[in-house]
Protein backbone atom coordinates (compact mmCIF):
# COMPACT_ATOMS: atom_id res chain seq x y z
CA UNK A 1 0.00 0.00 0.00
CA UNK A 2 2.98 2.34 0.48
CA UNK A 3 3.77 2.93 -3.21
CA UNK A 4 0.12 3.59 -3.94
CA UNK A 5 -0.21 6.16 -1.17
CA UNK A 6 2.94 7.92 -2.27
CA UNK A 7 1.72 8.12 -5.86
CA UNK A 8 -1.65 9.53 -4.97
CA UNK A 9 -0.46 11.83 -2.12
CA UNK A 10 1.00 15.33 -2.13
CA UNK A 11 4.37 15.92 -3.83
CA UNK A 12 7.38 15.20 -1.66
CA UNK A 13 10.34 17.48 -1.05
CA UNK A 14 12.45 15.57 -3.58
CA UNK A 15 9.80 16.09 -6.19
CA UNK A 16 9.58 19.81 -5.38
CA UNK A 17 13.36 20.11 -5.65
CA UNK A 18 13.32 18.68 -9.18
CA UNK A 19 14.62 21.28 -11.67
CA UNK A 20 12.02 22.93 -13.82
CA UNK A 21 12.40 22.11 -17.50
CA UNK A 22 11.87 24.88 -20.06
CA UNK A 23 11.22 22.38 -22.87
CA UNK A 24 7.89 22.73 -24.68
CA UNK A 25 4.99 20.70 -23.46
CA UNK A 26 4.58 17.40 -25.29
CA UNK A 27 1.36 15.50 -25.76
CA UNK A 28 3.13 12.24 -26.52
CA UNK A 29 2.06 9.32 -24.31
CA UNK A 30 4.54 7.42 -22.19
CA UNK A 31 6.82 5.08 -24.07
CA UNK A 32 5.35 2.08 -22.32
CA UNK A 33 1.81 2.72 -23.65
CA UNK A 34 0.57 1.94 -27.17
CA UNK A 35 0.72 4.83 -29.65
CA UNK A 36 -2.64 6.44 -30.49
CA UNK A 37 -4.09 6.02 -33.97
CA UNK A 38 -3.18 8.76 -36.43
CA UNK A 39 -5.77 11.50 -36.35
CA UNK A 40 -5.15 12.72 -39.90
CA UNK A 41 -6.91 9.77 -41.58
CA UNK A 42 -9.71 9.20 -39.07
CA UNK A 43 -13.06 10.16 -40.64
CA UNK A 44 -15.85 11.17 -38.29
CA UNK A 45 -18.90 8.97 -38.13
CA UNK A 46 -21.84 11.02 -39.31
CA UNK A 47 -25.48 10.43 -40.18
CA UNK A 48 -26.48 7.99 -42.93
CA UNK A 49 -25.45 9.15 -46.37
CA UNK A 50 -28.92 8.42 -47.73
CA UNK A 51 -30.06 6.38 -50.69
CA UNK A 52 -27.95 6.54 -53.85
CA UNK A 53 -29.81 6.32 -57.15
CA UNK A 54 -27.92 5.81 -60.43
CA UNK A 55 -30.13 6.59 -63.44
CA UNK A 56 -30.05 4.29 -66.44
CA UNK A 57 -30.71 5.56 -69.93
CA UNK A 58 -31.65 2.17 -71.38
CA UNK A 59 -33.31 -1.01 -70.22
CA UNK A 60 -33.74 -4.51 -71.60
CA UNK A 61 -36.95 -6.27 -72.52
CA UNK A 62 -36.48 -8.74 -69.70
CA UNK A 63 -35.94 -5.96 -67.18
CA UNK A 64 -39.05 -4.15 -68.44
CA UNK A 65 -41.22 -7.25 -68.11
CA UNK A 66 -40.02 -7.90 -64.59
CA UNK A 67 -40.72 -4.29 -63.60
CA UNK A 68 -44.20 -4.49 -65.08
CA UNK A 69 -44.97 -7.69 -63.22
CA UNK A 70 -43.90 -6.14 -59.94
CA UNK A 71 -46.49 -3.38 -60.28
CA UNK A 72 -49.28 -5.78 -61.26
CA UNK A 73 -49.23 -5.31 -65.00
CA UNK A 74 -52.41 -6.07 -66.92
CA UNK A 75 -51.26 -6.46 -70.53
CA UNK A 76 -54.49 -5.56 -72.29
CA UNK A 77 -55.23 -2.51 -70.15
CA UNK A 78 -51.67 -1.22 -69.99
CA UNK A 79 -51.16 -1.50 -73.75
CA UNK A 80 -54.25 0.58 -74.31
CA UNK A 81 -53.14 3.21 -71.81
CA UNK A 82 -49.68 3.33 -73.35
CA UNK A 83 -51.06 3.99 -76.82
CA UNK A 84 -53.62 6.54 -75.65
CA UNK A 85 -51.05 8.39 -73.54
CA UNK A 86 -48.57 8.75 -76.41
CA UNK A 87 -51.36 9.77 -78.78
CA UNK A 88 -52.44 12.45 -76.30
CA UNK A 89 -48.88 13.75 -76.04
CA UNK A 90 -48.58 13.93 -79.83
CA UNK A 91 -51.96 15.63 -80.24
CA UNK A 92 -51.27 18.27 -77.57
CA UNK A 93 -47.79 18.79 -78.97
CA UNK A 94 -49.18 19.53 -82.42
CA UNK A 95 -51.87 21.78 -80.96
CA UNK A 96 -49.22 23.86 -79.18
CA UNK A 97 -46.87 23.76 -82.22
CA UNK A 98 -44.05 22.17 -80.25
CA UNK A 99 -41.08 20.53 -82.04
CA UNK A 100 -40.84 16.78 -82.40
CA UNK A 101 -37.92 16.57 -79.96
CA UNK A 102 -40.29 17.64 -77.19
CA UNK A 103 -42.59 14.79 -78.15
CA UNK A 104 -39.68 12.32 -78.05
CA UNK A 105 -38.65 13.45 -74.59
CA UNK A 106 -42.19 13.43 -73.21
CA UNK A 107 -42.88 9.93 -74.54
CA UNK A 108 -39.70 8.55 -72.95
CA UNK A 109 -40.57 10.13 -69.58
CA UNK A 110 -44.09 8.75 -69.89
CA UNK A 111 -42.85 5.19 -70.49
CA UNK A 112 -40.34 5.29 -67.64
CA UNK A 113 -42.96 6.55 -65.21
CA UNK A 114 -45.59 3.97 -66.13
CA UNK A 115 -43.08 1.13 -65.90
CA UNK A 116 -42.47 2.08 -62.28
CA UNK A 117 -45.95 3.02 -61.05
CA UNK A 118 -49.16 1.03 -61.60
CA UNK A 119 -52.23 2.44 -63.31
CA UNK A 120 -54.17 2.36 -60.05
CA UNK A 121 -51.96 5.13 -58.63
CA UNK A 122 -52.07 7.69 -61.44
CA UNK A 123 -54.33 8.26 -64.40
CA UNK A 124 -52.56 7.90 -67.73
CA UNK A 125 -53.81 11.29 -68.99
CA UNK A 126 -52.37 13.07 -65.97
CA UNK A 127 -49.02 11.33 -66.43
CA UNK A 128 -48.96 12.11 -70.17
CA UNK A 129 -49.63 15.82 -69.64
CA UNK A 130 -47.15 16.02 -66.76
CA UNK A 131 -44.51 14.29 -68.89
CA UNK A 132 -45.09 16.83 -71.66
CA UNK A 133 -44.83 19.65 -69.10
CA UNK A 134 -41.44 18.36 -67.89
CA UNK A 135 -40.27 17.76 -71.47
CA UNK A 136 -41.06 21.37 -72.39
CA UNK A 137 -38.68 22.51 -69.65
CA UNK A 138 -36.00 19.97 -70.54
CA UNK A 139 -36.03 20.93 -74.24
CA UNK A 140 -36.29 24.68 -73.61
CA UNK A 141 -39.71 24.89 -75.25
CA UNK A 142 -41.37 26.10 -72.09
CA UNK A 143 -45.15 26.02 -71.83
CA UNK A 144 -47.21 26.67 -68.73
CA UNK A 145 -49.15 23.81 -67.21
CA UNK A 146 -52.38 25.73 -67.79
CA UNK A 147 -51.60 26.03 -71.50
CA UNK A 148 -51.06 22.27 -71.77
CA UNK A 149 -54.26 21.54 -69.86
CA UNK A 150 -56.21 24.01 -71.99
CA UNK A 151 -54.96 22.40 -75.20
CA UNK A 152 -55.92 18.94 -73.91
CA UNK A 153 -59.35 20.23 -72.92
CA UNK A 154 -59.82 21.67 -76.41
CA UNK A 155 -59.04 18.28 -77.94
CA UNK A 156 -61.48 16.44 -75.68
CA UNK A 157 -64.27 19.01 -75.99
CA UNK A 158 -63.80 21.07 -79.17
CA UNK A 159 -67.14 22.84 -78.70
CA UNK A 160 -66.18 24.17 -75.24
CA UNK A 161 -63.61 26.91 -75.76
CA UNK A 162 -61.57 27.86 -72.70
CA UNK A 163 -58.57 30.06 -72.03
CA UNK A 164 -55.56 29.03 -69.94
CA UNK A 165 -56.55 31.56 -67.25
CA UNK A 166 -59.88 29.85 -66.62
CA UNK A 167 -60.44 28.78 -63.01
CA UNK A 168 -61.37 25.31 -64.18
CA UNK A 169 -57.66 24.53 -64.71
CA UNK A 170 -56.51 25.67 -61.27
CA UNK A 171 -56.73 22.31 -59.47
CA UNK A 172 -55.42 20.21 -62.40
CA UNK A 173 -52.50 22.62 -62.73
CA UNK A 174 -51.46 22.04 -59.13
CA UNK A 175 -51.72 18.29 -59.66
CA UNK A 176 -49.54 18.42 -62.81
CA UNK A 177 -46.92 20.42 -60.94
CA UNK A 178 -47.01 17.83 -58.16
CA UNK A 179 -46.42 15.03 -60.65
CA UNK A 180 -43.45 16.92 -62.08
CA UNK A 181 -41.31 16.05 -59.06
CA UNK A 182 -42.23 12.37 -59.26
CA UNK A 183 -41.29 12.25 -62.95
CA UNK A 184 -37.94 13.90 -62.26
CA UNK A 185 -37.19 11.35 -59.56
CA UNK A 186 -38.32 8.50 -61.80
CA UNK A 187 -35.94 9.48 -64.62
CA UNK A 188 -33.24 10.21 -62.04
CA UNK A 189 -32.68 13.73 -63.38
CA UNK A 190 -31.18 12.09 -66.46
CA UNK A 191 -32.49 14.15 -69.36
CA UNK A 192 -30.67 12.26 -72.13
CA UNK A 193 -33.13 11.24 -74.84
CA UNK A 194 -32.63 10.01 -78.42
CA UNK A 195 -33.91 12.08 -81.36
CA UNK A 196 -33.98 9.70 -84.36
CA UNK A 197 -35.75 12.08 -86.74
CA UNK A 198 -32.70 14.22 -87.48
CA UNK A 199 -30.48 11.24 -88.25
CA UNK A 200 -33.31 9.60 -90.22
CA UNK A 201 -33.57 12.54 -92.61
CA UNK A 202 -29.82 12.49 -93.23
CA UNK A 203 -29.83 8.78 -94.04
CA UNK A 204 -32.84 9.07 -96.37
CA UNK A 205 -31.03 11.82 -98.26
CA UNK A 206 -28.08 9.50 -98.53
CA UNK A 207 -30.34 6.83 -100.02
CA UNK A 208 -31.95 9.22 -102.50
CA UNK A 209 -29.35 11.79 -103.61
CA UNK A 210 -30.58 15.17 -104.77
CA UNK A 211 -28.58 14.94 -107.99
CA UNK A 212 -30.89 12.12 -109.11
CA UNK A 213 -34.20 13.81 -110.11
CA UNK A 214 -35.85 10.51 -110.98
CA UNK A 215 -35.63 9.31 -107.38
CA UNK A 216 -36.95 12.48 -105.72
CA UNK A 217 -40.59 11.44 -105.85
CA UNK A 218 -39.80 8.02 -104.45
CA UNK A 219 -37.58 9.61 -101.81
CA UNK A 220 -40.34 11.94 -100.61
CA UNK A 221 -42.78 9.06 -100.22
CA UNK A 222 -40.13 7.01 -98.44
CA UNK A 223 -39.35 9.85 -96.04
CA UNK A 224 -43.04 10.45 -95.33
CA UNK A 225 -43.58 6.83 -94.28
CA UNK A 226 -40.29 6.59 -92.39
CA UNK A 227 -40.93 9.81 -90.48
CA UNK A 228 -44.39 8.67 -89.39
CA UNK A 229 -42.85 5.36 -88.37
CA UNK A 230 -40.42 7.23 -86.12
CA UNK A 231 -43.45 8.71 -84.33
CA UNK A 232 -45.13 5.31 -84.07
CA UNK A 233 -41.97 3.84 -82.57
CA UNK A 234 -42.55 5.86 -79.40
CA UNK A 235 -45.72 3.87 -78.84
CA UNK A 236 -43.47 0.91 -78.09
CA UNK A 237 -40.67 0.48 -75.53
CA UNK A 238 -38.00 0.61 -78.24
CA UNK A 239 -36.84 4.19 -77.39
CA UNK A 240 -35.87 3.11 -73.86
CA UNK A 241 -34.20 -0.07 -75.11
CA UNK A 242 -32.25 0.92 -78.24
CA UNK A 243 -29.84 3.61 -79.38
CA UNK A 244 -30.54 6.21 -82.06
CA UNK A 245 -28.65 4.36 -84.81
CA UNK A 246 -30.47 1.12 -84.02
CA UNK A 247 -33.88 2.78 -84.27
CA UNK A 248 -33.03 4.54 -87.54
CA UNK A 249 -31.64 1.39 -89.16
CA UNK A 250 -34.77 -0.52 -88.16
CA UNK A 251 -37.02 2.19 -89.61
CA UNK A 252 -35.13 2.26 -92.90
CA UNK A 253 -35.20 -1.51 -93.35
CA UNK A 254 -38.86 -1.91 -92.45
CA UNK A 255 -39.95 1.02 -94.61
CA UNK A 256 -38.04 -0.42 -97.55
CA UNK A 257 -39.78 -3.76 -97.09
CA UNK A 258 -43.24 -2.22 -96.88
CA UNK A 259 -42.70 0.03 -99.92
CA UNK A 260 -40.84 -2.62 -101.94
CA UNK A 261 -37.89 -0.30 -102.38
CA UNK A 262 -34.89 -1.40 -104.43
CA UNK A 263 -32.63 -3.42 -102.06
CA UNK A 264 -29.58 -1.68 -103.54
CA UNK A 265 -30.62 1.57 -101.86
CA UNK A 266 -30.53 0.01 -98.37
CA UNK A 267 -27.51 -2.21 -99.01
CA UNK A 268 -25.17 0.34 -97.46
CA UNK A 269 -27.08 0.07 -94.18
CA UNK A 270 -27.11 -3.72 -93.93
CA UNK A 271 -23.91 -3.90 -91.89
CA UNK A 272 -25.16 -2.66 -88.54
CA UNK A 273 -21.72 -2.84 -86.90
CA UNK A 274 -20.44 -0.08 -89.19
CA UNK A 275 -23.27 2.16 -87.96
CA UNK A 276 -22.61 1.80 -84.21
CA UNK A 277 -25.31 -0.82 -83.81
CA UNK A 278 -25.98 -4.55 -83.64
CA UNK A 279 -27.96 -6.72 -86.01
CA UNK A 280 -29.80 -8.47 -83.18
CA UNK A 281 -31.00 -5.13 -81.80
CA UNK A 282 -32.14 -3.97 -85.23
CA UNK A 283 -34.22 -7.10 -85.82
CA UNK A 284 -35.72 -6.82 -82.31
CA UNK A 285 -36.78 -3.23 -83.02
CA UNK A 286 -38.33 -4.21 -86.36
CA UNK A 287 -40.38 -6.94 -84.70
CA UNK A 288 -41.48 -4.51 -81.98
CA UNK A 289 -42.84 -2.24 -84.69
CA UNK A 290 -44.51 -5.12 -86.52
CA UNK A 291 -46.15 -6.27 -83.29
CA UNK A 292 -47.53 -2.76 -82.92
CA UNK A 293 -48.82 -2.61 -86.49
CA UNK A 294 -50.43 -6.04 -86.46
CA UNK A 295 -52.07 -5.73 -83.04
CA UNK A 296 -53.00 -2.02 -83.03
CA UNK A 297 -53.16 -1.17 -86.69
CA UNK A 298 -55.75 1.61 -86.40
CA UNK A 299 -53.89 3.34 -83.56
CA UNK A 300 -50.80 4.06 -85.67
CA UNK A 301 -49.88 6.42 -88.48
CA UNK A 302 -48.23 3.83 -90.74
CA UNK A 303 -50.38 0.78 -89.98
CA UNK A 304 -53.50 2.26 -91.56
CA UNK A 305 -51.62 2.87 -94.83
CA UNK A 306 -50.98 -0.81 -95.50
CA UNK A 307 -53.06 -3.92 -95.70
CA UNK A 308 -52.98 -6.12 -92.62
CA UNK A 309 -52.04 -9.16 -94.71
CA UNK A 310 -48.94 -7.41 -96.01
CA UNK A 311 -47.91 -6.52 -92.49
CA UNK A 312 -48.40 -10.12 -91.41
CA UNK A 313 -46.34 -11.42 -94.34
CA UNK A 314 -43.44 -9.12 -93.48
CA UNK A 315 -43.63 -10.20 -89.85
CA UNK A 316 -43.56 -13.87 -90.85
CA UNK A 317 -40.48 -13.24 -93.00
CA UNK A 318 -38.59 -11.69 -90.07
CA UNK A 319 -39.67 -14.50 -87.75
CA UNK A 320 -38.33 -16.99 -90.26
CA UNK A 321 -35.13 -14.95 -90.39
CA UNK A 322 -34.77 -15.36 -86.63
CA UNK A 323 -35.19 -19.12 -86.90
CA UNK A 324 -32.79 -19.41 -89.83
CA UNK A 325 -30.03 -17.31 -88.28
CA UNK A 326 -30.74 -18.73 -84.79
CA UNK A 327 -31.26 -15.35 -83.20
CA UNK A 328 -33.15 -14.59 -80.03
CA UNK A 329 -36.35 -12.56 -80.18
CA UNK A 330 -35.07 -10.25 -77.44
CA UNK A 331 -31.41 -9.32 -77.17
CA UNK A 332 -29.69 -10.45 -74.00
CA UNK A 333 -32.56 -12.61 -72.79
CA UNK A 334 -31.57 -15.02 -70.02
CA UNK A 335 -33.86 -17.85 -68.89
CA UNK A 336 -31.91 -18.60 -65.71
CA UNK A 337 -30.74 -15.24 -64.39
CA UNK A 338 -34.15 -13.57 -64.46
CA UNK A 339 -36.75 -15.60 -62.55
CA UNK A 340 -40.32 -14.47 -62.91
CA UNK A 341 -41.68 -12.39 -60.10
CA UNK A 342 -44.83 -13.35 -58.32
CA UNK A 343 -48.04 -12.07 -59.83
CA UNK A 344 -49.16 -9.24 -57.55
CA UNK A 345 -52.26 -8.26 -59.47
CA UNK A 346 -55.39 -7.85 -57.44
CA UNK A 347 -58.26 -10.25 -58.05
CA UNK A 348 -60.75 -7.41 -57.75
CA UNK A 349 -61.28 -5.51 -61.02
CA UNK A 350 -61.09 -1.75 -61.03
CA UNK A 351 -64.32 -0.03 -60.16
CA UNK A 352 -66.08 2.36 -62.47
CA UNK A 353 -65.23 5.27 -60.17
CA UNK A 354 -61.56 4.53 -59.63
CA UNK A 355 -59.10 7.18 -60.88
CA UNK A 356 -57.44 4.54 -63.06
CA UNK A 357 -60.52 3.96 -65.21
CA UNK A 358 -61.79 7.51 -65.55
CA UNK A 359 -60.12 10.48 -67.19
CA UNK A 360 -59.19 13.29 -64.89
CA UNK A 361 -61.78 16.03 -64.73
CA UNK A 362 -60.95 19.58 -63.76
CA UNK A 363 -61.21 20.01 -60.01
CA UNK A 364 -61.38 16.28 -59.29
CA UNK A 365 -57.68 15.52 -59.00
CA UNK A 366 -56.45 13.95 -55.78
CA UNK A 367 -53.21 15.24 -54.31
CA UNK A 368 -50.10 13.85 -55.97
CA UNK A 369 -48.71 11.37 -53.47
CA UNK A 370 -45.85 9.09 -54.27
CA UNK A 371 -46.40 5.40 -53.49
CA UNK A 372 -42.90 4.45 -52.42
CA UNK A 373 -41.58 2.53 -49.41
CA UNK A 374 -40.08 4.70 -46.66
CA UNK A 375 -36.30 4.98 -46.74
CA UNK A 376 -33.70 6.25 -44.29
CA UNK A 377 -31.94 9.42 -45.26
CA UNK A 378 -32.14 11.56 -48.35
CA UNK A 379 -32.29 10.12 -51.82
CA UNK A 380 -29.48 11.42 -54.01
CA UNK A 381 -28.91 10.92 -57.72
CA UNK A 382 -25.37 10.19 -58.93
CA UNK A 383 -24.45 9.84 -62.60
CA UNK A 384 -20.98 8.29 -62.11
CA UNK A 385 -21.45 4.64 -61.15
CA UNK A 386 -17.81 4.22 -60.08
CA UNK A 387 -18.04 7.15 -57.67
CA UNK A 388 -21.27 5.77 -56.25
CA UNK A 389 -19.69 2.36 -55.59
CA UNK A 390 -16.64 3.97 -53.98
CA UNK A 391 -18.83 6.06 -51.69
CA UNK A 392 -20.96 3.06 -50.80
CA UNK A 393 -17.90 1.03 -49.79
CA UNK A 394 -16.53 3.86 -47.65
CA UNK A 395 -19.80 4.44 -45.84
CA UNK A 396 -20.42 0.71 -45.32
CA UNK A 397 -17.36 0.42 -43.07
CA UNK A 398 -18.99 2.65 -40.48
CA UNK A 399 -22.40 0.99 -40.49
CA UNK A 400 -21.54 -2.71 -40.70
CA UNK A 401 -22.17 -4.28 -37.29
CA UNK A 402 -19.43 -6.74 -36.34
CA UNK A 403 -19.96 -9.01 -33.34
CA UNK A 404 -17.49 -11.27 -31.55
CA UNK A 405 -18.73 -14.51 -30.04
CA UNK A 406 -16.93 -14.96 -26.67
CA UNK A 407 -17.77 -18.67 -26.55
CA UNK A 408 -16.29 -19.29 -29.96
CA UNK A 409 -13.19 -17.24 -29.08
CA UNK A 410 -12.78 -19.24 -25.85
CA UNK A 411 -13.04 -22.55 -27.71
CA UNK A 412 -10.53 -21.43 -30.33
CA UNK A 413 -8.19 -20.23 -27.60
CA UNK A 414 -8.32 -23.55 -25.79
CA UNK A 415 -7.64 -25.39 -29.04
CA UNK A 416 -4.60 -23.22 -29.69
CA UNK A 417 -3.34 -23.91 -26.14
Amino acid sequence: MTPLSVTLGAPTAQQNARPISMAPHSDKPPASGPPPPPTDHVKPIGPPSGILAIPSQWNSEQGLQQSLKQIGWDEKREDGHRLKGVQLIDAVRQSLHLPVKTFDTAAVYYHKFRVRFPSSDYNYEDVALAALFVACKAEDTIKKSREILCAAHGLRQPHDHKTPDDKIFEAPSRFIIGLERHILETVGFDFRVQYPQKLLIKMVRKMFPRDDPASQTEGKEFLRVAYNMSIDMYKTFAPIKQTTFTMVLAILELTARLLDTDPQRTKQFQDASSWHSNRDCVVETILDLLDLYTRFQKSTKVGVRFDLQKLMDVKIDFNNLLATEKRERYTGWCDRCGPDTADTRSATPGSATSPATNPSLPGSNPPAKRKMPPTEGTQRFIFDADKAREERDIVARYFNDEYEDPIEARVLGSMDG
